[in-house]
């Protein structure tokens, strides 16, 4: 494959089949992104080609990893419209190191045997039907795709007297939050790691995670211990003096 190169700045000048090969996508993927804005629009050169650039290529390899992650489609045009304007090919790289390393387990195909073996309980299929309810575990034929991050809380959480609407809303309570935090926590690492190779940003992130999810943790332990003293209190009790 022969890659032009642009004389000013020196950047690789790919055509969108030569983009979607680099990739390891598809030419319709490239335009499906392009309409929802996922990607920027190429440039115009002559004879009306579009020529694509490392920053789409950057772009095109956040998204897979956003893909990988578990992310739908919509959750990754929030993600990608949060970003500041202006990203190189680096930061994006940056961003999609800190996604790799911080990414949840990846989700697994598991028999029924196994399904209750992992729960480490018996599970009756009324509880499997919970599960199923609370979006952890999805049938797949005579199997499930299962999250195996999030089985042991939702097997503790079915002895829990609350709905699954309930246990629904507060997820995506959770799953909001967490990202904005995530999101945020980047941009403060953002700096400190500007210079560095993916490679670093990697073992950095590493570092980092459990220092922050402690972090976390603590704080919201504290929050949620005062909001709920608030709520026993009462608007009486609650009332700044």
């Amino acid at each position: 494959m022969t890659t032009h190169t642009d004389s000013d700045s020196g950047e690789p000048v790919l055509t969108i089949d030569e983009l979607a090969a680099r990739a390891g996508t598809t030419v319709r993927t490239v335009r499906f992104y392009g309409t929802k804005g996922l990607l920027p629009p190429p440039v115009i050169g002559a004879r009306r080609v579009g020529h694509y650039g490392a920053g789409h290529l950057a772009r095109l390899a956040l998204i897979e990893e956003l893909q990988h992650q578990g992310m739908t489609l919509a959750a990754i045009e929030r993600y990608l419209h949060r970003l500041p304007p202006g990203l190189t090919d680096h930061d994006l790289a940056i961003h999609r190191a800190v996604v790799a390393s911080w990414a949840p387990d990846a989700e697994e195909r598991v028999s029924a045997g196994e399904l209750r073996r992992r729960a480490g309980r018996q599970l009756d299929e009324g509880d499997v039907e919970r599960l199923v309810a609370m979006d952890v575990v999805r049938p797949d034929g005579d199997a499930y795709r299962v999250d195996p991050g999030l089985l042991r809380l939702a097997v503790q959480l079915l002895d829990v007297p609350l709905s699954e609407q309930a246990i629904l809303a507060a997820r995506t309570v959770l799953v909001e939050h967490s990202r904005s935090a995530a999101h945020a926590l980047a941009q403060v690492f953002r700096a400190e790691v500007a210079e560095r190779t993916e490679q670093d940003v990697r073992s950095l992130s590493a570092h980092v995670q459990p220092l922050v999810v402690q972090a976390l943790l603590t704080t919201f332990q504290r929050s949620l211990r005062h909001e709920v003293h608030q709520w026993l209190a009462g608007p009486e009790e609650s009332r700044p003096s």
